[in-house]
């Protein structure tokens, strides 16, 4: 792989790309295979595409690409095909024969395969019109379905490595007072501003400076920056390319979780190939920068998205937090000024240094400008990658998008932000998406999970649950974290298991208060907003639980009893299925539980065709 030298040796490189592919004229494939899709056999989709293409003797007419995430996981596998999108749903390799037959080559659209809006009834047929896209503003995820991610020269076509380029042009000084304009703020969950950081690192007496990617995406039900390295991770090289330069470094690191195996899969071909191109190492483009960038695998640890943590794991030492009267930018990693920003917000730079600050002014809100992925899961139709600019409102995100909530049940909560988020209740559908509205409302951006529940969700057991997380994710350096967060687990599962009184609510938020101010990190200071946010929108549910003994929810094992009603048919399912063999009955006949030894597991209910099982 030759070395491309110089800035006009790209645009030469890219224009022969182009007429390449216009002569070749191909139609394209594309399959989904982010790590969603892989899970549910898109490679066994690919390799059968593969095969039939040859079989059918059209490899000079039509390309197979595997590519990253295309965002709706819900129904994956997903495949388009050709220029206009063609937008094809569950495709399994046994529909790959007649899928070449009769649309690639013969381009009959095939009906069984197409998304069916449920609120007109409408078959989709291009990726534009199904309202899961078409709701959506993708900045950074609309090349996904053009592009295989281990191809250097896919992201070249598209303008890959210009907004480099462009920063290399316009010089380091210019570069910074760009990125000051544009007021991005870091998509990792602090919201500051990625300029004044830039021009505080480089501003700073070193002779060595650091730049690193924060990639420890360690939020539950989060899949924001995976998918961005596992589809597009040149986009991220080229981000740290723009901030080494502006800033004047020789050294990044992109700083992974150990438990994402495909984007470091990826992300180490990715790098490979900018080695190979030119784009890392000696006098980069000419530009007299020399920066290379290595990856480091994170062994899991929550903590170690926080920044000094996570400087502290490069080093080999314990991945805790350190107190931050010196910022990071002056002393980071290895006592050097030390440039840290996450994935989603390098993958922007390239867009602004191409297209201006102005123009990404011109997206989302004043206070948060731009576009923000999400991964919306939970109770939701659409579960998926989102990208939405900011402002907009959470019912938009979770309807017009989203599709709604499942099984036609009501929504109740969403909680943005991660672990560390609040829970949301219905009468703030409203609110718009920014880090400083929900910062506001008790709630926070976080690195961009979203996760929806229903009404037969119990906002207790949803503390519980969050709480459980953070007190085994804490380094244990503050006590109030090590041991507010066990305290509070504890107080909460009283109240799940309706052991709470009187004095149980108080001394939770006096906790909650403690807590929050006498951390040393956010994962202390913040992991007390699911507690907070639940008491002071869901308040009735802890006292019915303190008060009745009862979870309205019908969720907390210990305050339920299930019974099997008038409505059962003796058809035998949920006795067959019930792991503690503790339902009787003949066939025909109406059955029994016997509650001393149901363990409330739920199973029954699951296997009952007849909702002949309720919880009181």
């Amino acid at each position: 792989m030759a070395k491309i030298k110089t800035a006009a040796e790209l645009l030469s490189y890219k224009e022969a790309l182009l007429k390449k592919k216009k002569d070749e004229n191909k139609k394209t494939v594309a399959v989904c295979c982010g790590t969603g899709c892989n899970a549910i056999g898109a490679p066994k989709v690919v390799e059968a595409f593969r095969a039939e293409v040859a079989a059918q003797g059209l490899n000079d007419k039509v390309e197979i690409k595997a590519t990253g995430c295309q965002g709706f996981c819900e129904r994956g596998t997903v495949v388009t095909i050709g220029d206009e999108r063609l937008w094809y749903q569950r495709v399994q390799p046994e529909a790959v024969k007649e899928i070449v037959e009769k649309t690639v080559k013969g381009g009959e659209v095939l009906d069984a395969h197409l998304y069916d809006d449920p609120t007109t009834g409408k078959k989709c047929k291009t990726e534009s019109e199904i309202p899961f896209y078409k709701n959506q503003q993708r900045l950074l995820l609309g090349h996904n379905a053009e592009l295989e991610p281990t191809s250097i020269d896919d992201y070249i076509s598209i303008g890959g490595y210009e907004g480099f380029v462009k920063a290399v042009d316009m010089g380091a000084d210019a570069v910074i007072d760009e990125m000051k304009k544009a007021t991005v703020r870091g998509r990792g969950g602090g919201g500051f501003q990625a300029g004044r950081k830039w021009e505080t690192c480089r501003n700073v007496e070193s002779d060595k400076r650091y730049i690193i990617c924060n990639a420890d995406e360690g939020d539950p039900g989060a899949f924001m920056d995976c998918s961005i390295l596992e589809g597009k991770p040149h986009s991220v090289i080229e981000g740290m390319l723009v901030a080494a330069f502006a800033i004047g470094s020789d050294e990044g690191y992109i700083y992974v979780r150990h438990e994402y195996p495909l984007a470091i899969r990826r992300l180490t071909i990715a790098l490979e190939q900018a080695r190979e191109k030119g784009f890392l190492g000696e006098n980069i483009l000419g530009s007299g920068l020399n920066f290379d960038i290595k990856i480091n695998r994170g062994g899991g640890a929550f903590v170690c998205g926080e920044s000094t943590a996570l400087m502290a794991s490069i080093e080999g030492q314990v991945g805790e937090p350190r107190a931050k009267h010196i910022h990071t930018v002056v002393s980071g990693l290895y006592g050097k000024p030390t440039n840290l920003n996450n994935v989603e917000t390098y993958a922007n730079v390239p867009l602004i240094m191409v297209n201006g600050a102005d123009w990404y002014l011109s997206k989302g809100t004043k206070g948060s400008p731009g576009t923000k992925c999400f991964s919306l899961v939970g109770k939701v139709n659409n579960t998926g990658l989102v990208e939405a600019e900011m402002g907009t409102t959470l019912r938009q995100i979770i309807f017009d998008v989203g599709g709604g909530i499942a099984n036609g049940r009501k929504f109740k909560a969403v909680q943005t932000g991660g672990p560390s988020g609040g829970c949301l209740p219905e009468s703030k559908l409203d609110l718009s998406v920014d880090f400083d509205t929900l910062w506001e409302e008790g709630s926070m951006m976080g690195s961009g999970g979203m996760i929806v529940m229903d009404d037969a969700t119990c906002m207790v057991d949803t503390a519980k649950y969050f709480l459980n997380f953070l007190k085994f994710e804490s380094c244990g350096k503050c006590t109030t974290c090590r041991e507010g967060l066990r305290k509070l687990h504890m107080l909460v599962s009283e109240v799940s298991e309706g052991k709470g009184d009187e004095t149980t609510l108080p001394m939770i938020e006096e906790l909650c208060e403690v807590v929050e101010k006498g951390s040393l990190c956010a994962l202390g200071q913040t992991g007390v907003n699911p507690v907070k946010s639940t008491l002071k929108f869901f308040r009735e549910e802890y006292e019915a639980h303190i008060k009745e003994k009862k979870c309205p929810a019908g969720v907390c094992t210990s305050l339920i009893t299930y019974e099997i009603t008038d409505a059962c048919t003796g058809c035998l399912v949920c006795k067959k299925r019930c792991p503690e063999n503790c339902i009787s009955g003949e066939k025909d006949k109406k059955h029994v539980i016997d509650t001393e030894k149901c363990i409330k597991c739920g199973i029954c209910m699951d296997a009952c065709k007849f909702d002949a099982i309720r919880i009181y």
